[in-house]
C-alpha cells in the first residue's frame, strides 16, 4: 500500500576519522527505535538548508562542528512513526573537528566499513552500510573487471563463477539473462540517464563517461540526488577534469579505464 504521509526532511552524516572508519551512534532512550545503531542527524527545520541541519545537529548530538561534507545518497523510508525522506552527507576526517561527546546519552563506535560490530542497525541503513565498503577509488574495464589496488575485486559477470561476490554486468547482459545474477553485490554499466533509472534494482551503477556532455549529465542526475551508489568510469583525462565536480555531486567514485583491472 503507497504510504501518503507527508514526507519527514532528515539529514544524517558519516562522519569519517583518519583511520577511515566511520561513526555510528545509537538511538538514545525516549526515541523511536531506542538503541538502535544509525548515522548521526535529524530533522531539517524550517527555513534550514540540509547542509545547516547536518551542521547543527551533529553539533547538538556530538559537540563537534562541521565545516565541509559531501552529498551522498537519498533514501526514502516509511518507518511506523514516520515517512522519512533520508540525505546522506559524508564527512571527511578533515571536514570536521571538536572532541566527540555523546550529549544526548546515546553511544558511540568507530566501525571499519564493511566490517561492522555493532548491531542492532536502524532498517533503513542495511544497504548503506554494505555501500559504504565500496572504494571510492577504483580502476579497470567493463570486460576485465574493477579493483581498487588491493582486496577489492568486482568480476565480470562474463568471467565471474558462483563464489564470486560482486560482479559486474552491462544492460545489455542483464537484458539476455532476464533478471539480476546472483551475488552479494550486483554492479550494472549504464551510459546515459534512461540506463540509470532502469537499473535501479542493481546495487551499485558504474556509469561510463565518454565526452564532456556525458560528464555533466552524471554531475547534473547526482546532484538532484541518487538512491544507489554510483561509481564514473572514465578514462584519466576524464577522471582528471571531473572527478571533484562528481564526488561534490554526490558521486561515490571514480574508477580509471584502463584494460587490466588494478587488483
Amino acid at each position: 500500500m503507497f504510504d501518503e504521509r507527508p514526507l519527514l526532511r532528515v539529514v544524517a552524516g558519516i562522519v569519517y576519522n583518519h583511520e577511515g572508519e566511520l561513526l555510528l551512534t545509537s538511538r538514545p532512550a525516549g526515541k523511536a527505535y531506542a538503541g538502535y545503531w544509525e548515522f548521526a542527524g535529524g530533522k531539517v527545520e524550517a527555513g534550514e538548508t540540509e547542509f545547516a541541519a547536518l551542521q547543527r545537529e551533529l553539533a547538538e548530538e556530538l559537540g563537534i562542528m562541521v565545516h565541509r561534507a559531501r552529498p551522498w545518497l537519498v533514501k526514502i523510508h516509511s518507518y511506523e512513526h514516520a515517512r522519512v525522506h533520508l540525505r546522506f552527507f559524508r564527512i571527511p576526517a578533515d571536514g570536521w573537528q571538536g572532541e566527540l561527546q555523546a550529549k544526548e546519552g546515546q553511544e558511540w563506535a568507530w566501525q571499519q566499513p564493511g566490517r561492522y560490530t555493532v548491531s542492532p542497525m536502524l532498517p533503513a541503513n542495511a544497504a548503506l552500510l554494505a555501500a559504504l565498503a565500496v572504494p571510492d577509488a577504483l580502476s579497470g574495464s567493463l570486460s576485465a573487471g574493477l579493483g581498487d589496488g588491493a582486496a577489492y575485486r568486482v568480476v565480470p559477470y562474463a568471467l565471474s563463477e558462483p563464489g564470486h561476490a560482486r560482479v559486474l554486468l552491462t544492460r545489455e547482459e542483464a537484458a539476455k539473462l532476464g533478471r539480476l545474477p546472483a551475488a552479494d553485490s550486483v554492479w550494472l554499466a549504464v551510459a546515459d540517464e534512461a540506463g540509470f533509472a532502469a537499473a535501479q534494482d542493481a546495487d551499485v551503477v558504474v556509469w561510463t563517461v565518454g565526452d564532456d556532455a556525458v560528464a555533466e549529465t552524471l554531475c547534473r542526475v547526482v546532484l538532484a540526488g541518487v538512491a544507489l551508489p554510483v561509481v564514473a568510469l572514465a578514462d584519466a583525462v576524464l577522471a582528471e577534469r571531473y572527478r571533484e565536480c562528481w564526488l561534490a555531486a554526490g558521486v561515490h567514485g571514480v574508477a580509471v579505464a584502463q584494460e587490466r583491472a588494478d587488483c
